[in-house]
């Protein structure tokens, strides 16, 4: 099943504008998901919102979204309220300006969307913002309200397509010199980094989705597929851990390293 757009506006650059949608490219739909249940009736539990004085249950009509200026003390929003904050970036995706892609980190990247054209009358707009930005090797930044807030966002061309991503905002993210500044400059072996060129050589691949399989849901999976069947399901035995804090040789692990990877390939 194709998944469903969940935005619609425009995209638009200067006075260029063509109608587009944008479907999250990710999805947690696959992932092996359980309910809470009551051990003693095997019901399912279920979570309800309740008054923190009274106890008693709170009526989703009832529940409103508040402020708080002080201990016990809330400026109430209504519904209404919330939608007279009527910005320009709920519908319009305005690319601001453009910097070199390689410039924006992957730190500054939270989650992407796909965007696409929502109607033929826009496919060629669409592919006009899209190449130039490939022929230039730039991204496009703007703003857009998603999830409630408006976020500062980032348009890179993909394919036939594109992707925007949503990005952290700068006082997020921590400054990396606070955490490498003090590592001290060290001019590596050469025999050491000729091993770990070659460790690296041997494991090098071309990219896959296939790499980024998810053990813990396979095995899992499996061990619900043999509860079904009314099979006991044994814990495995934990791994001897290796030491850690222990000096290691450098070059010995190196070419344990590399004979272990060609046994594997043997």
């Amino acid at each position: 099943m194709a998944a469903r757009s969940f935005w619609s506006g425009y995209l638009k650059l200067s006075l260029v504008t063509c109608p587009v949608e944008m479907t999250p490219a990710v999805t947690q739909a696959e992932r092996v998901r359980f309910h809470t249940l009551n051990e003693a009736t095997g019901n399912r539990v279920v979570s309800q919102y309740v008054d923190s004085v009274s106890g008693k249950p709170v009526a989703d009509d009832d529940q409103v979204r508040g402020y708080p200026v002080g201990e016990d003390d809330y400026v109430i929003l209504t519904d209404e309220e919330f939608s007279a904050v009527a910005l320009e970036t709920t519908r319009t995706i305005d690319i601001e300006s453009f910097v070199p892609r390689a410039s924006v980190g992957l730190v500054w990247r939270e989650r992407p969307h796909y965007l696409a054209p929502s109607e033929p009358v826009g496919e060629e707009a669409f592919s006009v913002i899209r190449e130039a930005m490939a022929a230039t090797k730039t991204v496009g930044l703007s703003k857009l309200v998603l999830y409630r807030r408006e976020r500062p966002i980032m348009i890179e061309p993909r394919g036939k397509g594109m992707i925007v991503w949503t990005l952290r905002q700068a006082d997020e993210v921590r400054d990396e010199t606070d955490v490498f500044g003090g590592i001290k400059p060290v001019e590596p072996p050469k025999d050491a980094m000729k091993l770990a060129l070659s460790v690296i050589k041997d494991r090098k691949k071309e990219w896959s989705e296939d790499l980024l399989g998810d053990r813990v849901q396979a095995s899992l999976q499996k061990i619900i597929a043999r509860k079904k069947k009314g099979q006991k399901v044994a814990a495995p035995k934990p791994k001897a851990e290796e030491e850690t804090g222990k000096v290691v040789d450098l070059m010995a692990a190196l070419r344990k390293s590399l004979e272990a990877d060609k046994k594997k390939k043997r």
